[in-house]
């Protein structure tokens, strides 16, 4: 039983060593993410308008777009006033109706061109709102490694303590 303590020991701390090595940089990978998601967002200058807010976004009046969270809500912002601008239609709708008129209708060509942009700027920040998730989700599991790759080596000193000191 001690050459199967002294194996399972081996192995959980050569596990567990490994985990404390990936956590951390997990941990670092994530907040740098974070960091170059607010350098980016803020580099934009986006800031939600001080009045005139939808009543479910206007705890965002004024506010500047520096966080996923934030960048999700003016991704919502640009959603509405893109909605009111185009009767709800999307670009490949507005798209649709211009070649049936035959391409030449200047008002729906520039209804896409609103459509187009409106739409371009929301896939942009809802992209660096689910990047923000990204980061949560790999700084929590960094955290969580690093806390099993402890616990696996102190398992591991434990199994290897009990079969070098036989009771």
């Amino acid at each position: 039983m001690d050459g199967s303590h002294r194996r399972a020991g081996t192995l959980l701390g050569t596990v567990g060593a490994a985990l404390v090595v990936a956590g951390p940089v997990m941990l670092w990978r994530g907040r740098s993410g974070k960091k170059e998601i607010r350098t980016e967002l803020a580099a934009q200058k986006i800031a939600f308008p001080e009045r005139g807010l939808p009543a479910d976004l206007a705890a965002y009046a004024g506010r500047r777009v520096e966080t996923g969270p934030e960048a999700h809500a003016y991704a919502e912002f640009i959603k509405g006033n893109l909605a009111k601008a185009t009767g709800g239609r999307t670009y490949a709708e507005i798209t649709t109706e211009l070649h049936a008129a035959g391409g030449d209708d200047e008002k729906l060509s520039q209804l896409r061109q609103t459509a187009f942009m409106g739409q371009s700027l929301r896939a942009s920040l809802m992209s660096a709102y689910q990047a923000w998730h990204l980061t949560t989700l790999v700084t929590g599991l960094g955290a969580a490694l690093t806390g099993l790759g402890g616990a696996l080596m102190a398992t591991a000193d434990a199994l290897t303590s009990r079969s070098s000191n036989p009771t």
